[in-house]
């Protein structure tokens, strides 16, 4: 699937050199396993994700950001673990070769589950059902969200007349649930359901779910209802007033 590294390291160098030694070989192994890494984002999908790898020495961790390496770690059968890649540090010398004297059987035990993989999604189907548009839905939910407006529009027009503001709110609680229609001048601003967090059937932004329309429309009749009480109930008050 890809080269091996070549790339060694001196540990009886001077420390200057040895780091040296050291910069190149992870800087080597970053690059080779940035492929590894690119390869996993594509075949696993997702934002992140990392895999691990088994060889006969230990285990290999592979961690990618995006596609990116994130880090490389490498876990010996015994001793501590090292992170031959990654974006704290740099890893000690010589675990550093410790680790990167498996480095190869990682990569083929990389390319090993790749090859598992081949033939995967043969077999799966693609001849998916047809989709419905739910254009039914679209005009029914229009029709009737059209004809609460129009309503709404009425109820605006008359709170307009007998309360002449610029704006003017009307609410009503319908089995609890508290239902306001707002107006400005004359004109329907919205008509929500259920408080400040609650669903707007009518709005200035654009039209409801036709699922929000299913649950609260059959109760828009006592919104009414209870609107055309507070107008009777005012002219009666008016009505009894003597002058």
């Amino acid at each position: 699937m890809t080269d091996r590294l070549d790339v060694d390291v001196d540990t009886d160098a001077d420390p200057a050199a040895v780091a040296a030694q050291r910069d190149d070989l992870v800087a080597a192994v970053r690059s080779h396993a940035g492929e590894l890494a690119y390869a996993l984002a594509r075949i696993e999908g997702g934002d992140y994700g990392r895999r691990t790898f088994e060889t006969a020495d230990g285990e290999w961790t592979l961690k990618h950001e995006a596609g990116e390496l994130e880090f490389l770690r490498f876990s010996p059968r015994s001793g501590e673990e090292t992170y031959v890649v990654s974006t704290k540090r740099d890893p000690e010398p010589a675990a550093l070769a410790s680790a990167v004297a498996d480095y190869d059987a990682f990569v083929a035990a990389f390319e090993t589950w790749v090859r598992s993989l081949d033939g995967l999604l043969a077999d799966v189907e693609t001849n998916f059902p047809e989709v419905v548009t739910g254009e039914a839905v679209v005009t029914e939910r229009d029709r009737i969200v059209d004809r609460i407006r129009e309503v709404c529009t009425q109820m605006a027009g008359s709170l307009a007349r007998h309360d002449p503001s610029d704006y003017g709110t009307f609410t009503a609680r319908v089995d609890g649930t508290r239902w306001e229609l707002n107006r400005e001048g004359a004109a329907v601003s919205y008509l929500r359901v259920g408080g400040s967090d609650g669903t707007y059937l009518l709005s200035q932004y654009g039209p409801p779910a036709a699922a929000d329309v299913r649950e609260f429309a059959p109760d828009f009749p006592a919104f009414v209802a209870a609107y055309n009480d507070h107008v009777d109930e005012l002219a009666l008050d008016l009505a009894e007033i003597n002058l």
